[in-house]
């Protein structure tokens, strides 16, 4: 079982473009984020920019609309995430829950879709998508 564990860093929201983590916490994550590649359990994982820096794209009326960060009305947004996969849903939450996270934060953690998990009508609308998901690799840029 694959899941997403979202880190939910209260604050981050009203961050200012380039704002980075301290060392000291970046170090202690850097150890925790070790210890779930040594389990055999971590399939990827990245910090993300402050939604200052960020933009929406929205379909209102069927159309692209475009809004650039940061967004008013968010109240809590991401920070980073890791994809892990275990046996179950209560190891997910023993892994988020080794996490060095402070008062300020939460991680929340969602169990991904897998193919097998559709129904047939809706796995023959997605022919092609395991194949896809195969070929991706992570952009070097």
């Amino acid at each position: 079982m694959r899941f997403m564990m979202l880190m939910i860093p209260k604050g981050y929201e009203d961050a200012t473009p380039g704002t980075m983590p301290p060392a000291d916490r970046v170090a202690a994550m850097m150890k925790y984020n070790e210890s779930l590649q040594k389990a055999g359990v971590l399939l990827a994982l990245d910090g993300l920019h402050p939604p200052s820096m960020g933009a929406r794209v929205s379909f209102e009326g069927g159309r692209p609309h475009v809004t650039d960060g940061p967004f008013a009305e968010a109240k809590e947004v991401l920070g980073g995430y890791w994809m892990i996969q275990v046996k179950s849903r209560e190891d997910a939450i023993a892994w988020a829950s080794r996490c060095p996270g402070s008062e300020n934060e939460i991680i929340e953690i969602r169990q991904v879709q897998e193919f097998d998990d559709f129904p047939a009508d809706v796995q023959e609308a997605a022919a092609g998508f395991e194949q896809m998901q195969q070929s991706t690799q992570r952009p070097k840029n």
